[in-house]
């Protein structure tokens, strides 16, 4: 018996070829993926949904129920450019994803800025949110990674200027031209201000959230940018990234934050330098 269960064993494996191997995991990591792409939005609904009426439409082929099957057939042939258009917002952040991807990058190399004018940046953007924090100034800084923003860009008022604290600091201070919109941070430049961002369209969002940090949060959703986020109503520092929204941050947490993506020894060097500089007291306080 045992000799019979190895040789059809062995005939069956016989037959499958390291391509039909390959072609299985291909398959099965791509569906892995997109179901951790959708578990987190809405289309995880739409999904449970087709599933509900592909087991009826079967149910209706079993029991010969035509009506029902006819009906199904032509809605479920209708319904698929129908996701392709309700779901294009979800469509387009995965194929960006692919694209900021390992692979993504082999068919191009964006231009970075150096590890140290990184740290930098980073430096001015917490102190300046610092700054605007113990004096309830209500600011939004995009800080472009991977995925372009030209068409946010080209919706403010272009500057091209070097980030420093003070820099962005006078930028959001009250009644000035520039104070009402976003700075949109490109490398260590800053690129443009008073931009418009788009909104969240989030239905789960806390109602208490005002229209600047739901601009952080749709800015987010919308591309890979991080968009630190400086209530004027009580001076609370936020971050959004990939749709979610981090507050109530002190220094030590923005920083680590921002440096996540950073070589690990310098994003040390810099939380310490900006610690020891924080606690010294002072003007930097």
């Amino acid at each position: 018996m045992w000799q019979n269960i190895w040789n059809t064993l062995y005939d069956i494996f016989a037959l499958v070829r390291w391509q039909d191997a390959l072609d299985v995991l291909i398959v099965a990591y791509v569906i892995y993926k997109l179901l951790i792409f959708i578990r987190e939005t809405r289309a995880i609904q739409l999904v449970k949904g087709i599933g509900i009426l592909l087991v009826v439409f079967q149910v209706s082929v079993w029991v010969n129920l035509n009506a029902v099957n006819f009906i199904l057939r032509n809605a479920l042939q209708v319904g698929i450019l129908a996701i392709l258009i309700v779901f294009q917002p979800e469509f387009r952040r995965a194929l960006e994803q692919v694209g900021r991807s390992s692979v993504g990058r082999w068919f191009g190399n964006d231009e970075q800025g150096s590890r140290t004018t990184q740290i930098q940046t980073i430096d001015e953007i917490v102190r300046a949110a610092e700054h605007m924090s113990s004096s309830r100034t209500g600011a939004l800084i995009v800080i472009e990674k991977e995925t372009k923003i030209g068409d946010i860009i080209s919706t403010g008022v272009l500057l091209g200027a070097d980030v420093t604290a003070e820099l962005l600091v006078n930028i959001f201070v009250p009644n000035t031209p520039l104070h009402d919109g976003a700075v949109v941070i490109r490398g260590n430049k800053i690129e443009a201000a008073a931009c418009f961002l788009p909104l969240s369209q989030n239905s789960r969002l806390s109602k208490e959230l005002g229209t600047r940090h739901r601009a952080g949060i749709g800015m987010s959703e919308d591309s890979d940018a991080i968009v630190v986020i400086v209530s004027e109503e009580t001076g609370r520092i936020s971050l959004a990234q990939d749709g979610d929204l981090k507050t109530d941050l002190n220094v030590e947490t923005l920083t680590e934050m921002l440096t996540s993506n950073i070589d690990k020894q310098q994003g040390w060097r810099l939380r310490r330098n900006l610690l020891q500089r924080f606690d010294k007291g002072g003007d930097d306080k």
